[in-house]
């Protein structure tokens, strides 16, 4: 009776040491750590792709909105160019072409540039105060087209020269077709960055998900041994490196659109100098429309799954070596 008391008293002993686990508590407890320095290192690398990958959506969309613009602009208006010519009035001429283009259908509004207007136009290539009467300047007129109506360009061109023989009519086309281009270039850039962020993305993962597999070795071994199987074992993984890319994905992205939120405001303080002119009239006022800021969420979501994949296609490939 002494011996079998003095076991008992020693296992309670040992219980106290090491208290027992309730077997719902051992089943929360992860496979994978949550919080590790491979895992505060991943969080940072996918913040950090997932920001540069909306800075340059984010600019695309701008750049794209702003040409847009520009087409419209630009395909909303014609403009004709009177060249003065030895002999002839060329006031009288612009005067004219001013009536012709009046009274073309499809056209809803005419005006005439003065001289001084059209001397104004030369400032930003010859500088100001600088006479221009012994210069043959052209006078321009602009012609605003109503939304929807086509022109018979090749007649207006017809009665133009009539009216006056210098005359000239720019349907701005060129300018349209460069624009677009350009347009093009930029897109077809912004998705080779966007490209090179989610290869980048995905090589980070894979050397993550080999970090983790490498250290939790003997856990996946005791796993199999126990009759786990692979798609067990890469679900426990799969939904680490998910938390992980949306804790990322989130960072990033909140962070590139505070930046978009607040440029507006950056861009007021450099208004009226030249670097803030010329942004601004590349990128226009500098905000997102709310389709830019939906678009740059579901693309941090999208970085989250490209990780998670990645590390699943990682996983299996790690999980066959180590059977």
């Amino acid at each position: 009776m002494s011996r079998e008391r003095d076991e008992r008293h020693a296992l309670m002993d040992l219980g106290h040491e090491h208290p027992q686990v309730a077997v719902r508590a051992r089943n929360l407890s992860p496979i994978v750590p949550r919080a590790s320095i491979a895992g505060r290192a991943l969080i940072a690398v996918v913040a950090i792709m997932t920001f540069l990958a909306s800075i340059t959506t984010g600019a695309v969309l701008l750049v794209a909105a702003s040409a847009a613009e520009w087409q419209s602009d630009v395909a909303s208006e014609i403009t004709v160019q009177v060249r003065p010519l030895a002999g002839r009035d060329i006031e009288r001429d612009a005067t004219a072409v001013a009536e012709v283009l009046r009274a073309q259908p499809g056209i809803v509004g005419v005006r005439p540039f003065s001289k001084a207007e059209s001397a104004k136009l030369l400032e930003p290539w010859l500088g100001s105060g600088l006479s221009l009467d012994d210069l043959p300047v052209p006078r321009v007129i602009v012609a605003r087209i109503a939304p929807g109506a086509v022109l018979d360009l090749a007649g207006l061109r017809g009665r133009t020269s009539q009216a006056a023989p210098t005359a000239s009519v720019d349907d701005h086309r060129a300018w349209i077709e460069r624009m677009r281009s350009m347009t093009g270039a930029i897109v077809f850039a912004g998705v080779g960055v966007l490209l090179l962020v989610i290869i980048a993305t995905i090589i980070s993962v894979s050397f993550a998900t080999r970090g983790a597999m490498a250290a939790n070795r003997p856990i996946v071994e005791v796993l199999h041994f126990v009759g786990a199987g692979d798609r067990y074992i890469a679900n426990r993984f799969q939904r680490h490196f998910l938390r992980l890319g949306l804790e990322g994905g989130l960072i990033g992205g909140v962070a590139a659109m505070l930046l978009f939120g607040f440029s507006e405001s950056i861009a007021g303080w450099f208004s009226g100098t030249p670097v803030g002119d010329q942004f601004g009239a590349l990128l226009g006022t500098f905000s997102l429309r709310p389709s830019g800021y939906v678009a740059l969420a579901a693309q941090a979501v999208l970085i989250a799954a490209i990780t998670a994949w990645a590390s699943r296609r990682t996983l299996f490939a790690t999980l066959n070596d180590i059977d």
